[in-house]
């Protein structure tokens, strides 16, 4: 009997793994494709003399020098943005909360337009800092508006908070790029969420920031199952919801600064990817953290490599193509959920 059991409950921990094996195998070659592929044909042997046998000319210099920090670029921000979204959606207990409707783009970015506009810093490394400080400012307001008055901090409240505050924060950026040239001109590209023409510095500034915060949200994984059960169901079970929700801000504040100082505000990958995983990893936050670092750069490289083939000669920024798609998903599963006012 205890044996019997026993092989039963490791059943499904033997198929997440196994689906999570070939997500691996869907990644690899999803970035495969975004280095052979882009707005200018180049063979797959010149593209692998220019990987292997670092071959001179200017297919091989655009294979090393434009797409492999693309696609490096890709993978970090890719799960910088898909497990933020997943954290925020444990933690608020709301299927559809991300960077992006929670407002916490538009701080980042309101932050490093007045870095840029009145303080002169151009350097990501140099702005990165202001991206913290604008998602920490956001998290703060969100969570002050939600709470304030009779009920608290509920899921739609939150949402409704995040929503008004975004608009307001960009509504003010937008001022600023306006009296300001020089951010209106450095930031115009990354407004629409691009990681092309970035090179391979950018994404080393940000590795130590995006792997600090998908170590932090993966230790929380665990203490946030219990806080998406209600406070006194957590209590109960000996979480201390007060470090557990600390520690999922410090992992959002970490990793989508850092992402969104790199790529601009790329939307609704927080948003997606999250639902899609969790149709089967189950309720357990741990396997659904784990299948969004790794779906989360497979959407995004995706949509890149979209992007560039779509309109050829000419190119998509990713942060439009993943909207288009974001979007009807975002208004099917409002539909689905049958979201009211009541």
């Amino acid at each position: 009997m205890v044996l019997t059991r026993t092989v039963s409950d490791a059943r499904p921990a033997l198929r997440r793994g196994a689906v999570l094996a070939v997500l691996l195998g869907v990644l690899a070659l999803v970035c495969l494709l975004s280095v052979a592929i882009g707005t200018r044909a180049i063979a797959p042997g010149t593209v692998w003399d220019a990987l292997v046998h670092h071959g001179a000319g200017d297919d091989q210099t655009v294979v090393r020098d434009l797409r492999v920090p693309r696609t490096v670029l890709g993978l970090l921000a890719g799960v910088a943005f898909g497990l933020s979204g997943a954290v925020i959606q444990a933690v608020t207990r709301n299927p559809l909360a991300d960077t992006q409707i929670l407002g916490v783009n538009s701080g980042a970015g309101l932050f490093m337009v007045v870095a840029i506009g009145f303080l002169g810093r151009t350097d990501v490394s140099q702005y990165l800092w202001f991206g913290f400080g604008g998602v920490a400012f956001a998290l703060l307001g969100v969570y002050v508006l939600g709470s304030a008055g009779r009920g608290g901090a509920t899921p739609i409240r939150l949402t409704l908070a995040g929503v008004a505050l975004g608009a307001v924060l960009d509504g003010i950026s937008a001022g600023v790029r306006l009296v300001r040239p020089r951010a209106f001109d450095y930031m115009r590209f990354w407004d629409a969420g691009t990681i092309a023409g970035r090179p391979l510095e950018v994404a080393r500034t940000i590795l130590p920031f995006v792997l600090a915060g998908t170590v932090v949200a993966l230790l929380v994984a665990r203490s946030l199952n219990a806080v998406s059960l209600g406070d006194d169901l957590a209590r109960s079970l000996g979480a201390g919801i007060g470090r557990t929700r600390l520690l999922a801000v410090l992992a959002v504040m970490l990793l989508t600064g850092a992402a969104t100082a790199a790529a601009g505000p790329i939307g609704f990958i927080g948003l997606m990817v999250p639902h899609v995983v969790r149709g089967f990893a189950g309720p357990d936050q741990r396997w659904i953290f784990a299948y969004t670092v790794v779906c989360g750069p497979v959407l995004l490289l995706a949509a890149d490599i979209v992007g560039r083939v779509v309109i050829r000669p000419g190119e998509l920024p990713v942060g439009i193509v993943t909207a288009f798609v974001g979007a009807p998903v975002l208004i099917w599963w409002i539909r689905r959920a049958k979201v009211g006012t009541r």
